[in-house]
């Protein structure tokens, strides 16, 4: 059962990996000797949590081997089909119990080794620490690409990050049981746990070359990634006030219109001469969006007040 994920009622290990992976199978084996080590000489309980993501080939066999050969360390969910990488890690999240929660991919570029400096990180009184690939093996399609959406997602969200996509990264329990992840939205859980008030920082992490098969994500991921950045920011930012960003619109479409007409009107009285022109047009199709954004988003304001009469809030601590 799923229906935990807001709750975590027996915190009975230090550390839950939560690893997605897709067609992963000859990196696995090699992942749970590097998750074992680590954490073991560090004298740390754990778990393994893998989601397979509706593979294709003999991950989740893999899988059930280190079932069998690491006992009460590893656990695992298996998706019908490929429902993609934040419905993975939403269901691994959901049940994990440990009193910290680490993600991180499954094709050996995260390097476990790096996990107890994330922890640290925790120990200074962080709630998330996103990894940062600092130095990256992969090829300049994707690196120049993300150095931009980074920059980008940055300014966007007020959060100063290097690497929002970064698939390694720690949180204390209660902060990621409570990220409503799914969609796209993995690529964006820094800015999630930042607008909820959680402190959130990065960490430099090592980034190998991939060993095994390929990439799994296409020249579709930064369409999608932009259509959920844009969704994200109107939900956080005007989802209880939506009238503050269809009424600037409108306000702004009005006014331009309105100043347009205004100067021909003007013309008009002085030459006593009114030709349509293209202009005049575009200036009343401005005022007519205008009271279309307007009455949107006063149409909003009254779906938001019927449908939420309260407010919503995350309470960090409670005596």
């Amino acid at each position: 059962m799923l229906q935990e994920k807001f709750t975590n009622p027996k915190n009975n290990v230090d550390i839950s990996i939560v690893v997605p992976m897709y067609n992963e199978q000859e990196s696995l084996p090699e992942l749970m000797k590097g998750i074992s080590e680590t954490l073991g000489k560090h004298g740390k309980t754990y778990e393994a949590v893998f989601v397979d993501d509706g593979s294709s080939d003999n991950s989740f066999e893999v899988v059930k081997t280190l079932h069998e050969s690491y006992p009460g360390c590893v656990r695992a969910l298996r998706f019908s089909r490929n429902c993609g990488k934040s419905a993975a890690l939403n269901a691994g999240i959901a049940i994990a119990s440990g009193n910290i929660i680490v993600t991180m991919d499954a094709d050996l570029q995260d390097d476990p080794a790096a996990i107890p400096d994330m922890i640290a990180k925790l120990d200074e009184g962080w709630d998330m620490v996103s990894g940062w690939k600092k130095v990256r093996h992969d090829p300049f399609g994707k690196t120049f690409p993300s150095k931009i959406w980074n920059a980008m997602t940055s300014f966007a969200t007020g959060l100063k990050l290097h690497d929002f996509n970064c698939g390694f990264k720690a949180y204390r329990c209660d902060v990621a049981k409570n990220l409503d992840i799914y969609g796209e939205r993995h690529r964006y859980l820094p800015a999630l746990a930042h607008w909820d008030g959680y402190r959130v920082t990065e960490a430099v992490v090592p980034h190998h070359a991939r060993k095994f098969g390929k990439s799994k994500y296409g020249t579709w991921r930064m369409f999608n990634g932009a259509m959920d950045m844009i969704t994200l920011l109107f939900l956080k930012k005007y989802m209880k006030s939506p009238m503050h960003f269809f009424g600037i619109l409108g306000m702004l479409l009005i006014a331009v219109g309105a100043g347009v007409m205004g100067y021909f009107g003007v013309m008009w009285i002085i030459t006593g001469a009114m030709k349509i022109r293209p202009l005049t047009l575009l200036a009343v199709g401005a005022m007519v969006m205008g009271v279309q954004f307007m009455s949107i988003g006063l149409i909003g304001e009254m779906i938001t007040n019927s449908l939420q009469p309260g407010k919503r809030y995350s309470i960090r601590e409670s005596l």
